[in-house]
């Protein structure tokens, strides 16, 4: 048990469930778990609850408490298509042969999303080896759920329980659970209800953020105490970062205020007035001293990693090895290599000679919200902001300006650049704005190099949703290379990506 009274799950496990909310949180642990190709088992006597907790599974992952789920047991099998993911539920009380499984379309509904499956003993052993297993009997006047599993499933489940157990020791017990869309990384987050009450859950594993032989990793925060830290700082700064209602930097587990829906972005197109504000949101972190150590809440100090050369040469590692097969069809080889990271290290040191300050990292869209009925700087709602550095001023800019996920045109570009100036200027008599110009075609290569290396491995790896990005990256990026700062990059571009 660590310090919140967080039991670790045990591959197999007893959950008593004395009433229909109990057996509805079950639900949800098992529906916040899921992913495509999933097999749940659901096994029980007549009137175990099978069906009722499949029930509220699929409503929990459909978001939808009154969507009607009718018992398949006569139509065999029945589909649903849910924000997360499709799930087919599966009845097979009325198979006579296992084999039949083949026919009603098991396997093409894994190939689909998750599957449930009433009455699993009649496939005959022709369920996958790895699934999670749910036998369910009646326990006085409630029920009994016991659970079992190998595989990755399992492991995940096994870790739902114990985001539960996070869950209820701060008092949100019984929570509505709901999937949010994440990041590329190894997070997890939900939305998660009580009561009236609404925040998201943070779900941090161990062993950081990133596989451990992406060249990254070293330089990315490990743990969840970097993003208390990095919050706390921000909201003493007077910025808009998530409260955070309770935490668990050993399990890995912070409970966090919902900023809702509404981005600066509405519809994939850019508001210029809330791209505006993040601006000015930049202007103020940047027109004060700030410091690398943070305090994290409840003890404990975090240092922001500087970002250098050796972080430059990690970044573009995915552009060298990812993005330019993608690009040309063949690997960059060794001389071409070697050209790339001996020009970034001269760019690198030039980014050294820049303003220093909070480099939050992923100043884009996704990651800003927009809090109407708040005034000010801190109607930007900032999230995402754990990989903090020491770094260039310039780079949160450029991410903003050149935003990767939505299409900045060039005249709002200007615009918010020559906002940013101003503002700075107004601020302080002695900020140089050609440094900060040339700093800025810096950073905003670089950015655009590492996110085209980072999708086109997304893609590579068959998320096709990435290929999208790729017209907008390309233009930004033929766009910097028309700057003097890097005409030493645009000689190499044109020599081995155009020629």
């Amino acid at each position: 048990m660590n310090s919140a009274g967080v039991t670790d799950a045990e591959p197999t496990s007893t959950i008593d469930l004395p009433d229909e909310s109990a057996t509805a949180a079950l639900a949800e642990d098992v529906a916040a778990c899921l992913a495509p190709g999933d097999v749940v088992a659901l096994s029980g006597d007549l009137g175990a609850g099978k069906t009722t907790l499949a029930r509220a599974l699929i409503r929990a992952l459909a978001d939808d408490p009154a969507l009607e789920v009718p018992s398949p047991t006569f139509t065999l099998v029945q589909g649903y298509r849910t924000p997360h993911l499709a799930v087919a539920h599966f009845d097979l009380y009325r198979l006579t042969d296992g084999a039949e499984i083949d026919e009603i379309g098991l396997a093409d509904a894994r190939d689909e999303g998750a599957v449930l499956v009433e009455w699993p003993e009649r496939a005959q052993g022709r369920l996958p080896a790895e699934r999670l297993d749910v036998a369910l009997a009646i326990a006085g006047s409630g029920r009994r759920a016991t659970v079992s599993g190998t595989g990755d499933l399992a492991a995940r489940f096994a870790r739902s329980r114990v985001a539960r157990a996070f869950l209820d020791d701060a008092g949100w017990g019984n929570a509505a659970r709901r999937h949010l869309a994440g990041d590329a990384s190894r997070r997890r987050y939900e939305r998660v209800r009580s009561g009236g009450k609404q925040a998201v859950l943070m779900d941090w594993p161990r062993g950081g953020q990133l596989a451990e032989d992406d060249p990254r990793a070293r330089f990315r925060a490990r743990d969840i105490g970097a993003f208390l830290a990095v919050s706390a700082a921000l909201r003493d700064a007077g910025l808009s970062a998530p409260k955070v209602y309770a935490a668990e930097i050993a399990a890995g587990f912070a409970l966090i205020e919902d900023f809702g829906d509404e981005r600066i972005a509405v519809e994939g197109q850019p508001r210029p007035d809330r791209y505006a504000t993040v601006i000015d949101v930049l202007a103020a972190i940047h027109a004060v001293r700030r410091p690398r150590e943070l305090t994290i809440p409840g003890g404990g100090t975090h240092l922001a990693p500087v970002f250098a050369g050796a972080v430059v040469e990690a970044e573009l590692t995915s552009f060298a090895d990812a993005y330019v097969p993608f690009a040309t069809g063949r690997q960059l080889d060794d001389a071409g290599r070697g050209e790339l990271f001996a020009i970034w290290a001269g760019l690198a040191e030039e980014l050294a000679r820049a303003e220093q300050s909070w480099m939050l990292f992923d100043m884009q869209a996704p990651n800003l919200f927009w809090l109407p009925e708040r005034s000010g700087i801190a109607r930007v709602g900032l999230i995402d902001f754990q990989d903090m550095f020491m770094g260039p001023a310039a780079y949160d800019v450029a991410s903003l300006c050149q935003d990767a996920r939505v299409t900045i045109p060039t005249e709002l570009e200007s615009s918010l650049r020559r906002r940013y100036v101003d503002l700075r200027s107004k601020a302080n008599s002695t900020f140089d704005s050609n440094a900060f110009a040339a700093a800025y075609a810096v950073s905003a290569a670089l950015r655009t190099m590492k996110n085209l290396g980072a999708f086109a491995r997304f893609a590579g790896s068959g998320n096709r949703a990435y290929l999208q990005h790729f017209p907008r990256l390309r233009e930004y990026l033929e766009r910097l290379l028309g700057e003097p700062v890097l005409s030493p990059l645009a000689l190499w571009y044109e020599r081995r990506l155009t020629s």
